[in-house]
């Protein structure tokens, strides 16, 4: 970390921000295994903190269930559109599919059921992101452990993978 500017291995170039994060996220994800392991339990996380987010209460008699889970999202998503562009539309089409997901759990199952479904996948995919960084695959600490950001980094950088394969700049 560079104590001067407060982000990530920064180079002299002059380079977006996100770039940044994305080249210090990478170093800490070389694994090919664990890298498979991200693509499938960032999501996951991001979705178990939307549903248990969903699942508080909402103050007074204005807001439904899932207020707390779209003034997080909003929240996330106005760094990601502060970062970049591109990667804040298509995070903005993942956060409106996981809220409807969402939505449609907890409206077909009800909260306790949302929030034990959420508790359980949140676990599971945290010890799968524990696994990946073991010395069985990656050998490093977590990128969150260095700086907490990189928890709203992680959903981008997987993101940005998609993109790239697509052909897609961001």
């Amino acid at each position: 970390m560079n104590t001067a500017t407060d982000t990530p291995r920064e180079p002299a170039t002059s380079r977006r921000q996100i770039d940044v994060w994305f080249d210090s996220y990478s170093a800490d994800h070389r694994n090919p295994a664990n890298q498979l392991i991200h693509v499938i339990c960032v999501p996951a996380i991001l979705w178990s903190v939307i549903a248990l987010l969903w699942c508080i209460p909402s103050p007074g008699t204005w807001f439904r269930a899932g207020f707390w889970a779209g003034v997080a999202m909003f929240v996330a998503w106005a760094y990601y559109y502060r970062a970049s562009r591109r990667l804040a539309f298509g995070m903005l089409a993942v956060f409106v599919a996981m809220a409807w997901a969402t939505r449609w759990l907890h409206g077909t199952f009800g909260t306790m059921n949302l929030l034990y479904l959420a508790v359980g996948v949140f676990v599971v995919a945290w010890i799968g992101q524990f696994v990946g960084h073991s010395k069985l695959f990656e050998g490093r600490k977590p990128s969150f452990l260095t700086d907490l950001r990189y928890l709203l980094v992680g959903p981008a950088w997987v993101l940005a993978k998609l993109y790239r394969k697509l052909g897609w700049g961001y």
